[in-house]
């Protein structure tokens, strides 16, 4: 029998070699790119924007309420009170893109947690872990939010806690998917031989190996996230006023479709062009990082 020589760097450079074919095939979708400069674009226009406008989201200007979009000093008109609709979009969105973000990793940890459980333990353990996922599942979000919601004084952190209870199932069905393919393979079969502990096994040597699912859910979360709280925000049990996000500017707005649309129209084109562009976003790292999932 031939003895085959493995190069000492081969397999270190496996990886590495992974992610540039998957970098290459990222940056070869215009999709994705472009969606990605535009969740760069949007974050940072949120996040230092409102320091470099004229007005901030809480100067009251009397004399120019109702002002419509480039025709006077306020550049995106003003709102009933005469606010600047600029700032205060920018400022809703660096509170809307917060709270998907934020959402997005509390629900990323319990559902990764709750997945990689569940996936190595096929038992009764999994089983009922996730039983309780589909039951969750079964609940319209919307109305497992409002539900919530009722519950809870409103505000930034309890949005984030709720939106993040809503949006962590789908992570775990994704994360129990790949771990229980994983757990068989020659891999994790060496390191339980080798003594490896369970936890070891599931979080150094399967979760390792499942990060390009949760890449991808964790992008969709974030899009996932933006619209929960658009919604319960719109309802008036989200972000309360004084306090601007994109949903509670639409609702604002609802008493002036009809004189003043573009008070809807700038804060529900915001919501779009973020959830499409994660979106979007989303579809291109699950191409890139899984091409055979992607083309299929």
């Amino acid at each position: 029998m031939s003895d085959f020589i493995v190069p000492d760097g081969a397999c270190a450079n496996r990886p590495a070699a992974q992610k540039r074919s998957a970098a290459r095939r990222f940056m070869k979708n215009p999709v994705a790119v472009g969606a990605l400069c535009v969740v760069l674009l949007l974050g940072l226009a949120c996040a230092f924007g409102p320091y470099v406008l004229r007005y901030d989201d809480t100067y009251i200007d009397l004399m120019n309420r109702f002002a419509a979009p480039f025709a006077g000093p306020h550049i995106l008109g003003t709102d009933d009170l005469g606010r600047d609709t600029l700032a205060r979009v920018l400022m809703a969105g660096r509170i809307s893109l917060s709270v998907g973000i934020l959402a997005m990793l509390m629900s990323m940890v319990v559902g990764v947690i709750v997945g990689v459980i569940a996936g190595f333990y096929r038992g009764v353990a999994g089983a009922v872990l996730m039983r309780i996922v589909d039951a969750m599942l079964c609940f319209p979000t919307i109305f497992l939010l409002l539900t919530l919601s009722a519950f809870v004084k409103p505000g930034v952190t309890s949005i984030i806690v709720l939106v993040a209870s809503t949006s962590w199932m789908e992570v775990a069905r994704v994360v129990e998917a790949q771990v229980r393919s994983l757990r068989r393979r020659d891999f994790a079969v060496a390191a339980a031989a080798l003594g490896a502990s369970d936890a070891r096994i599931m979080f150094s040597e399967l979760l390792p190996n499942a990060v390009a699912p949760i890449v991808v859910s964790a992008t969709l979360t974030v899009a996932h996230a933006i619209l929960a709280e658009s919604y319960i925000s719109f309802l008036g049990y989200g972000i309360q006023p004084p306090m601007p996000s994109w949903g509670n500017m639409l609702n604002n707005a609802q008493t002036s479709l009809t004189t003043a649309p573009w008070l809807a129209i700038i804060p529900g084109a915001m919501i779009a062009i973020a959830v499409t562009s994660f979106n979007f976003l989303g579809d291109g790292l699950r191409e890139a990082l899984d091409p055979k999932q992607g083309r299929a």
